[in-house]
């Protein structure tokens, strides 16, 4: 289950229930999805190959399904960082410069740990989202965050696009008030 910290203040929320109600006042949609469908190495090897890949998709279609159907979501594949990831510490880099997209980001872990820092949308107040196993969250199209992962160092997702293209990071903050 997700644990949010807030950045200034240091406060957390750690019930299920508390933080589905606060990221839903910040227009962020969280689930919580059953990780035990996942048996094998499907969950926890990170030699990702593209039958393993669709293996896992496979397992969590419904749940995927569902979600497009209600938010619009056309494709899906699979994301995995871990110290076996080429270049690992230049993309964790380029992960931690605040930045939005024009379209939702919407992870769900299958294995390891992410956070996500985000700029309040209602707000702008920052917090972290600290994501686990079985975690999916969306973060709202224009909305400012950065991505890192924590002192586990691995994380595999699922990740959900609203277009077959994917999305592209845009980092200048003006940017986001030219499309206001």
């Amino acid at each position: 289950m997700a644990v949010i910290r807030f950045v200034e203040t240091n406060e957390r929320i750690e019930n299920g229930e508390e933080i589905s109600k606060y990221l839903e006042t910040q227009g962020i949609v969280y689930e919580n999805w059953d990780i035990t469908k996942l048996q094998g190495d499907l969950q926890e090897n990170y030699e990702v190959t593209p039958e393993r890949s669709e293996a896992i998709l496979n397992v969590f279609k419904p749940e995927i399904d569902a979600l497009s159907a209600k938010r619009g979501y056309k494709s899906s594949d699979i994301v995995v960082l871990s110290k076996a990831t080429p270049n690992i510490e230049e993309l964790l880099v380029k992960f931690q410069d605040e930045h939005h997209h024009t379209e939702d980001e919407v992870r769900f872990i299958v294995d390891g740990e992410g956070v996500f820092t985000i700029k309040g949308p209602k707000d702008g107040v920052y917090f972290d989202v600290v994501l686990y196993p079985g975690d999916l969250i969306s973060v709202p199209a224009n909305t400012r965050h950065w991505f890192t992962l924590t002192d586990l160092r691995k994380v595999k997702a699922i990740r959900i696009f609203e277009s077959k293209d994917g999305w592209v990071a845009v980092y200048d903050e003006s940017e986001l008030q030219s499309q206001a």
